[in-house]
């Protein structure tokens, strides 16, 4: 039997689900980020360390040196995108360079082309280990180029200008434009954390005060296309007075991933903040929260054998393959959402190692998951942050399941809704030790 990479498996199963979905790729597909960690690590598998340097050596940096040591005289494409990847002010690092750079190769369909050329550069071929690394292994690299041929004939539309956050993470970050009328002046405090830009407050009366479009904890990216990245502070002041009096486009990276929690890179950062300045609030803006709190809204919780049990809505639930990880959730709650089914008032009863949820009228149990069985939990960015889901496997109980399961409730608030995705995760910690 010839043997198998496991990188090589799991790419090939990332593959033909990005190609089953059957449609252009963009940035919410939840396969995306998945199949590019995947190509990253076998660009880094085997790749030695050079003896003498303090340099620390990855894959860029060959992708870097291919213009200058390949002489095919070829190499247009791969000259291009290498010199677009290297001028971008937002990033910093090697890594994010690399990963910057596969992305532009995925959306200009040339990515089997970068390694035909890294592949026939014996020069920088030699940075592999010949017993570790894919790239050097004969029996290995062929099946490896047929996937990135496969990728190559798929359309994918990324918003390559998202990469402020590639030096940390593949995940990326809720990313919007706010337009700003001409105005004296927008009425953004500010903090300056680690080369970022944050809202720390918003100017009562101000222009964006009024506009209620950005909030505190949200980071300014970039101001009418000059990038805030790695910033000293009073850089985006100096930016903001060159376009005094004219119309503004501010790119906002947004605290909340796209599932309504906490963008996780971020978390370091808004804790820095909160140790600061403990009042800082990072929620809806107080008119929100006022309107709320004025509605009166019907009893969500009750008692059952002395403990506390919500009543939330079902929403629904629909498979969504062999896949489970926490990326899947922006896409899979909407296609919940989308199939408009009528609603049914359950109890959500969060036991110690397990969860139960029981129709509230006919006194049904609708299902019961262990939280082991649990693949990842988290809430949805829209429209209210109040729907949340997690996802499990159909048939744990068989060695041959179907896949994977999202199930879509609503609580009746953000906070309940934030306690119940908590507690979910918190319960799943608790039992790890069960598995």
């Amino acid at each position: 039997m010839a043997p198998k990479d496991p990188l090589l498996g799991s790419l090939k199963v990332c593959v033909l689900n990005l190609q089953s979905d059957g449609e252009t790729v963009t940035d919410s597909n939840p396969h995306l980020a998945s199949c590019c960690e995947l190509l990253e690590l076998v660009l880094r598998k085997g790749l030695q360390q050079p003896v003498l340097s303090l340099v620390h050596r990855d894959y860029w940096h060959c992708f870097e040196q291919l213009p200058h040591q390949d002489a095919c005289g070829s190499l247009s494409a791969l000259s291009l995108a290498v010199e677009q990847t290297r001028v971008c002010r937002k990033l910093l690092s090697a890594q994010g360079r690399g990963r910057y750079l596969l992305r532009l190769a995925l959306s200009r369909k040339v990515l089997p082309q970068f390694f035909t050329h890294l592949l026939h550069t014996a020069r920088l071929l030699e940075w592999y280990s010949p017993d570790l690394s894919i790239l050097r292994n004969e029996e290995f690299v062929e099946p490896f180029m047929s996937l990135l041929l496969v990728l190559s004939h798929m359309d994918f539309k990324l918003d390559m200008e998202n990469c402020s956050f590639l030096d940390e993470s593949w995940l990326l970050p809720v990313c919007e434009i706010y337009e700003v009328v001409p105005c004296r002046e927008v009425g953004l405090v500010l903090r300056y954390l680690s080369g970022r830009v944050f809202v720390l407050d918003l100017i009562p009366g101000s222009q964006a005060d009024v506009d209620k479009f950005i909030g505190a904890g949200d980071i300014l990216d970039e101001i009418n296309g000059t990038s805030l990245r790695n910033s000293k502070s009073g850089h985006a002041g100096a930016v903001l007075s060159r376009f005094k009096g004219c119309p503004l486009s501010i790119r906002v990276i947004r605290w909340r991933a796209h599932d309504g929690t906490v963008y996780r890179p971020l978390i370091k950062f808004l804790r820095a903040l909160r140790t600061e300045n403990p009042t800082l609030q990072l929620g809806p803006a107080p008119s929100q929260e006022t309107a709320s709190r004025d509605q009166k809204p019907p009893p969500s919780q009750c008692l059952k054998e002395g403990r506390i049990v919500y009543i939330v809505q079902f929403l629904g639930k629909a498979n969504i393959g062999m896949f489970g990880g926490k990326e899947v959730l922006q896409h899979a709650i909407p296609q919940v959402l989308q199939k408009n089914l009528p609603s049914k008032e359950v109890l959500l009863d969060l036991k110690e190692t397990h969860l139960t949820c029981t129709d509230r009228n006919s006194k049904l149990e609708l299902f019961e998951h262990h939280y082991p069985e649990i693949s990842c939990v988290g809430r949805y960015a829209q429209p209210d942050y109040t729907a949340f889901a997690f996802c499990v496997a159909d048939s744990p109980e068989t060695p041959q399941s179907t896949g994977f399961c999202c199930v879509v409730l609503r609580a009746s608030s953000i906070k309940e809704c934030e306690d119940i995705v908590c507690r979910i995760a918190t319960g799943f910690k608790h039992t790890e030790w069960f598995v």
